[in-house]
């Protein structure tokens, strides 16, 4: 199985609603740069990090290429994007809006916490979306009414009117 590479964002994300195994059952094992790691201050993350022996923070070569990206992102963002591409990583995790665009034009596949919700779904990890999606935004995690319904509409899980 190819390498997947996290940014901080799924990860407390699906720590946040108790989902965070369903990395591990996707995709065995995931790398992260120490920026990620770094940028985990919240407990529930940090204990699922540390407890799942699946995660292994590994260092970036290219210092420069994150320094760069560094203009426009953040830390954990650069770093993750940077690491994904020196592993020719198959997937990197990551939610901001800005780094997924800036990794897509750097030939990276990514997904992003509600992807990851898609494809648990469609593995049969998870019986429904829309109630981890309501969790997801009671606990802060920004997204568009349309982008809701829209994930709704993928999983088959269409609400009456919508």
């Amino acid at each position: 199985m190819p390498d997947v590479v996290s940014n901080t964002g799924p990860l407390i994300a699906l720590a946040g609603i108790r989902q965070f195994d369903l990395l591990h059952e996707l995709f065995h094992r995931i790398l992260i740069p120490p920026a990620v790691q770094l940028e985990v201050l919240d407990e529930t993350t940090l204990k699922a990090i540390t407890a799942a022996d699946w995660i292994t923070v590994q260092g970036v070569q290219d210092t420069i290429a994150v320094q760069l990206l560094q203009e426009d992102l953040g830390a954990g963002e650069s770093e993750a994007i940077v690491l994904a591409r020196e592993l020719d990583a198959g997937l990197l995790l990551i939610d901001e809006r800005t780094a997924r665009r800036k990794a897509h034009t750097l030939g990276l596949s990514v997904v992003g916490t509600l992807g990851v919700l898609l494809i648990a779904k469609e593995k049969g990890l998870i019986a429904a979306i829309q109630p981890l999606l309501d969790e997801l935004r009671r606990a802060g995690f920004r997204m568009s009414d349309d982008l809701y319904f829209q994930v709704l509409r993928h999983a088959d899980e269409v609400i009456k009117g919508q």
